[in-house]
């Protein structure tokens, strides 16, 4: 009976550790950064404002609201993104300044060792 209960508990951590993974690659596989800036706040030093996202969905707002994609969040100011949404798979982290990323991975013919 002792081992019956010690494989339902490994197969019990199993199965959520598969779920916690799963959970982690949605994550991963989501949209690139966004957030709902005022297109008229714009200032060198510290780039766009960021408001609610209320003012990117509704028209009835005060702020001229736009979504900003990627960039780098200071505080409540936003800088280094683009209004222009990457595609999918496009391998940009969303900087605007040409960065790629290469993830090596099965099939990729990075990191072979020779011999």
């Amino acid at each position: 009976m002792a081992d019956a209960r010690r494989q339902l508990r490994s197969g019990t951590v199993v199965l959520g550790g598969m779920g916690l993974l799963a959970a982690a690659l949605t994550a991963c596989s989501s949209d690139p950064d966004k957030r709902c800036v005022d297109r008229d706040s714009y200032q060198l030093a510290k780039g766009y404002k960021v408001v609610a996202d209320k003012s990117c969905n509704s028209t009835r707002t005060s702020a001229n609201g736009a979504w900003y994609y990627g960039g780098k969040k200071k505080g409540s100011w936003v800088e280094g993104g683009s209004f222009t949404k990457p595609r999918k798979g496009s391998g940009s982290s969303g900087g605007g300044h040409g960065s790629s990323v290469d993830r090596g991975g099965f099939g990729s013919g990075k990191g072979s060792s020779g011999g």
